[in-house]
This record gives C-alpha cells, sequence and structure tokens, in this order.
C-alpha cells in the first residue's frame, strides 16, 4: 500500500552534503521492505524526509542541529516568533551579534528555543549555506548576504512539526555507533557520514561537529557495517567515490555503485561542481530495489 507523503515534509535547513540530487538514485535501491528505518547522520534530514517513514530513529552529533529538530516537535510557536523577530532585525551587523553568543557566553544562557531559532537564523542568512565550526566550536561562517533569505518558512516548519510528533519517531544526539545499538535483522540503516575527501582537495565536510570525522572514524563505520551485516540488518552508505573508500568497503564491491553527483555548499567554488559519490550496499540491490 503506498504511504500518502506530505510535499512540505522536507528540510528546514541547507546542509552541506544534502542528499536531495540523489533522491531518485537512494529510493530506487532501497530495500522494498524493512522494520525499523535508522539514519545516525540525519543532517539535514533530506532522506529522512522524504521517506517519511514512521518508524525511524535520527541522530546526529551536531547538538546545535539536533535541538532544532527537538524544538520544531515540541515548541513550534515559540520558535515561529523568535524567527519572525530574527527576520525582521536582518543584517549583515544583527547576524555578527547573533553569531557571537558562542564567543561571549550568551548561548550559555539562551533557552533550547531561542538557541534554535538562531541556528536556522545562522543557517539562513550565512554565507552559501555553511553551518561551520573552529576548534573553539564557534560558528565562523561569514554573513551571506541575501535578498530575501527564508527565515521564516512557516508550512514546512509546522509540516515538519506534525510529522516529528508521530511517536514512533525517536531523535537522537550522540555517536553514530550509539544511533544503532538497538537494529535488529530486518531493518534498515542508511548511513551519510561526512565524506572521505577528494583527491587534492583538502577542504571536506568535516566542520560541522568539534570533533570533525578522519580516517580512523571512517574504518570504525566501515567496522559497524560488518557488525550490521552479521546481525542481517539491511544498510546502505553513501561516501566520496575515492580509493580509500573503494578499498575498506572491497568486501561489498558486488553491491557497490559509483554515481553522479553535483557539489554544490562549498566555502570555495573550486570546490563546488560535479563529482561522483558512491553507494554502499549489504543486500542484493537487485532484488531489492523498488
Amino acid at each position: 500500500m503506498t504511504r500518502y507523503k506530505n510535499p512540505l515534509v522536507k528540510p528546514f535547513v541547507k546542509w552541506a552534503g544534502g542528499k536531495r540530487q540523489l533522491m531518485p538514485q537512494i529510493t530506487k535501491y532501497m530495500p522494498k521492505s524493512f522494520g525499523r528505518y535508522f539514519e545516525p547522520f540525519v543532517g539535514g534530514g533530506a532522506v529522512f524526509f522524504n521517506l517519511q517513514y514512521p518508524q525511524s530513529t535520527i541522530n546526529d552529533f551536531n547538538t546545535e542541529l539536533i535541538l532544532a529538530y527537538d524544538v520544531i516537535r515540541d515548541n513550534l510557536d515559540e520558535l515561529l516568533g523568535i524567527l519572525r523577530m530574527h527576520e525582521s532585525n536582518n543584517s549583515s551587523d544583527y547576524y555578527y551579534k547573533v553569531r557571537e553568543w558562542d564567543r561571549n557566553g550568551l548561548i550559555s544562557k539562551k533557552s533550547n528555543v531561542e538557541r534554535a531559532a538562531r541556528f536556522i537564523f545562522l543557517n539562513k542568512t550565512g554565507f552559501n549555506g555553511l553551518f561551520r565550526v573552529n576548534r573553539q566550536n564557534q560558528v565562523n561562517t561569514p554573513y551571506g548576504r541575501y535578498k530575501n533569505p527564508a527565515i521564516v518558512n512557516a508550512e514546512v516548519l509546522t509540516a515538519v512539526s506534525e510529522f516529528l510528533n508521530k511517536s514512533s519517531i525517536k531523535i537522537l544526539n550522540g555517536d553514530f555507533e550509539a544511533a544503532v545499538k538497538n537494529a535488529k535483522s530486518g531493518d534498515f540503516v542508511y548511513f551519510d557520514p561526512p565524506y572521505a575527501p577528494m583527491v587534492n582537495d583538502k577542504q571536506s565536510f568535516v566542520g560541522y561537529t568539534l570533533n570533525g570525522f578522519d580516517a580512523n572514524d571512517q574504518m570504525r563505520l566501515r567496522d559497524l557495517v560488518n557488525e550490521l551485516t552479521d546481525k542481517e540488518v539491511k544498510v546502505m552508505l553513501s561516501n566520496s567515490a575515492v580509493p580509500f573508500i573503494y578499498d575498506i568497503y572491497a568486501d561489498y564491491k558486488e553491491t557497490t555503485i559509483t554515481v553522479p553527483a553535483s557539489r554544490n555548499i562549498n566555502s570555495r567554488g573550486a570546490g563546488r561542481g560535479k563529482v561522483n559519490e558512491v553507494l554502499i550496499m549489504n543486500y542484493d540491490y537487485l532484488k531489492e530495489s523498488r
């Protein structure tokens, strides 16, 4: 039976590495059926919101991002009110004043709703949709100077809030391993980690949490994929089409496909454009694909 999907349930922030452009390939190769859905690196939620599967567990290590999900679910009206205030004051000076909260200590005195509104405001008005932090965990994205940024997107936020309020959806903020500890045979996990850097590209999307995501983390994720495979959990993983990723997932080469993509969010123009990505699966996607 085909489930109704609300077209307004979609990402409420811009996110580096977002998967909207790859959605046809991702949905094509998803399993036909599964138990619970897990997305341990949910980010902007493009796949999660496209799927709109009620039995879902989402997670991200970025505390401010997950706080926004929680507040949209629990305190929508108050959030919209603060976002309208940010919208009415939007300017370069105001942006840097709000950004300064994590430098002058004000953020620790703010409510969860105020922090979530700040996160969305900075995301919508910051340069090129980046939300990047430095080693002190301070947002360092410059002002974007957009003419009409969608700071208050009430229709989308309302639809997302209604969807997140389904009692079977769980929202977590922690490590990717902990996020799937309850996954069991027949469940489906989609991993969209920070990508391994492209050859000769020293910039990669690892600046969205303080800890980053290095080669050891990629190996730890590979080991987790192996563990889930042993438990008969269905897994799909996205990453860069680079030798390192092909090498560490060599055991899955028969169910790995290369797909063309575009990198649209990057601080440098040279970092945007056509790139190849991989979809790695631990199941026979030709039998499973819809």
